[in-house]
């Protein structure tokens, strides 16, 4: 028997002046391997998702972020190699503006450091 879940996660995408992209490093003890990812994650019980991206946005990058407009709204199945798992992935992606806050890694978190990368 499979056991199934849903996750509903929402990301930012924040570009620089140059037209950089900020992207997070995955933490190794996660184990998806060497990937890097936009800022987000999963919502909380009750949670808006435009909330969840800032509050990852915050946690993840140390920048503070204002919602510019929603991009996309994507889904991915995924099975464990076995077949005894199976996870529907739901992500919410949002155009984020930064208004305050400085670049840092996150402290014991999903990631393990950010940067400004090319697209």
């Amino acid at each position: 028997m499979s056991e199934d879940r849903v996750r509903v996660a929402a990301y930012a995408v924040v570009r620089d002046e140059r037209d950089r992209v900020l992207l997070c490093h995955i933490h190794p003890s996660v184990g998806v391997g060497d990937v890097w990812t936009l800022p987000g994650g999963g919502l909380d019980f009750g949670e808006a998702p435009a909330q969840a991206a800032l509050r990852e946005l915050e946690e993840e990058t140390g920048f503070h972020g204002e919602i510019e407009r929603l991009l996309d709204v994507d889904d991915r199945l995924f099975t464990s190699p076995d077949g005894s798992e199976r996870m529907h992935a739901i992500r919410i992606v949002y155009a984020v503006r930064l208004v305050g806050g400085s670049l840092r890694d996150e402290l014991d978190g999903s990631t393990d450091t950010c940067r400004w990368m090319d697209p």
